[in-house]
């Protein structure tokens, strides 16, 4: 079957990447085109469209940036017209790709939605119009079946992608001495993989420099951007920028400062005790403030309904802050042992792996009933 997969930012890349890996184990006439990244890509099949070029994120950064939004939209609903797919898989990215479900809808193109919206986060109302226009959701969060379900539809829970991810990682034997990292313990900073997430929270994770003279700073960067990128933040800062690495960099971290997202589920699976910061344009958060209902926005903290690792957000996201985070982290015995037995608490709740052959296994039989 011919499968047209959409994903619109570097954690959608992975779970896109491992889906269609187990995609070809179900069904070995799988043919595929995409919008996503390079993970993808090395999947086989036709890149449309790269995720770098595509991901906004807030209110005035999507304003902002329309034109090249709806120039995205247009061409990925005509590339999906011309390429007729026999099944249509979204992933995340949910102010995208519910145009896209929509238009597929009206088409009459089975919709399969993969990782669901965050409706549960803010105008729940938006089930109802999910309803209409997705015809198989697939859900990675346990608390969901029972949300969807109060809303009068059905989902499949099929575990987290993520487990998947790092279940699948081999790490390098050498990637220390070859990234001539060995001798000082390692912080790592995950800014995130968007440019206005970088542009907001690398400055104030290289404010960490100097203060804690038994580790070194390595940043984990984004694969959609190159050195020359970061080197505007280092100036004279002698800190090593490792692209595609992430995985290694989290296996040998002995601490981490991490953009909210999905990195923050990646590091604690990783056992790395960590601190969550989030930094954005200021009337995008004072909207989201409003709006958005929730104790948290770390997916650990969600996931465990309880604050396990430390947030700063917007006004709390400043240097000083995270260098008083980390030093209980790093040099409070007591505190970093409550944020790993609270990983452990995690691990349970998490599952084991196999999200991705679930979902597959899901959308070939959906595909071959319908």
């Amino acid at each position: 079957m011919r499968y047209y997969l959409v994903a619109g930012e570097a954690s959608g890349d992975l779970h896109g990447a491992n889906l269609m890996k187990a995609l070809k184990v179900f069904d070995t006439n799988a043919e595929f085109r995409f919008f996503g990244g390079n993970l993808m890509e090395a999947e086989g099949g036709t890149l449309v469209k790269h995720y770098a070029d595509m991901a906004y994120m807030g209110l005035v950064e999507v304003i902002v940036n329309l034109p090249a939004i709806l120039k995205n939209l247009k061409q990925c609903k005509q590339d999906i017209n011309n390429w007729q797919p026999d099944v249509l898989v979204l992933i995340d990215f949910p102010g995208f790709n519910l145009k896209v479900a929509a238009y597929a809808k009206s088409i009459g193109l089975p919709v399969n939605y993969y990782i669901s919206p965050k409706v549960w986060a803010w105008n729940q109302k938006r089930v109802l119009k999910i309803k209409k226009i997705v015809d198989y959701l697939f859900c990675i969060l346990p608390f969901e079946v029972d949300f969807y379900k109060s809303w009068g539809m059905e989902v499949d829970y099929v575990g987290n992608p993520l487990l998947d991810a790092v279940a699948a990682f081999e790490p390098e034997p050498d990637f220390l001495q070859r990234h001539q990292l060995a001798g000082k313990k390692i912080i790592a900073l995950l800014p995130g993989s968007r440019k206005q997430e970088i542009n907001h929270l690398l400055p104030q994770m290289l404010g960490v420099a100097g203060h804690f003279p038994d580790h070194q700073l390595v940043i984990a960067g984004a694969p959609s951007f190159n050195q020359e990128y970061y080197n505007q933040f280092l100036a004279d800062k002698s800190i090593p920028v490792l692209f595609n690495a992430t995985y290694n960099l989290l296996s040998h971290a002995d601490a981490a400062v991490v953009a909210s997202g999905t990195a923050t589920l990646e590091t604690a699976l990783f056992n790395v005790p960590q601190v969550v910061v989030y930094k954005g344009n200021p009337l995008t958060i004072a909207v989201a403030r409003i709006v958005v209902k929730l104790d948290f926005i770390s997916l650990v903290n969600l996931i465990m309904n309880r604050g396990v690792v430390k947030e700063l957000i917007q006004e709390d996201c400043t240097s000083a802050k995270i260098i008083a985070e980390l030093d209980l982290i790093i040099n409070n015995r007591i505190y970093r042992e409550d944020m790993l037995k609270g990983y452990d608490e995690l691990d349970e709740r998490m599952g084991q792996p196999g999200a991705s052959a679930k979902t597959a296994a899901l959308i070939v039989k959906y595909a071959t009933n319908k």
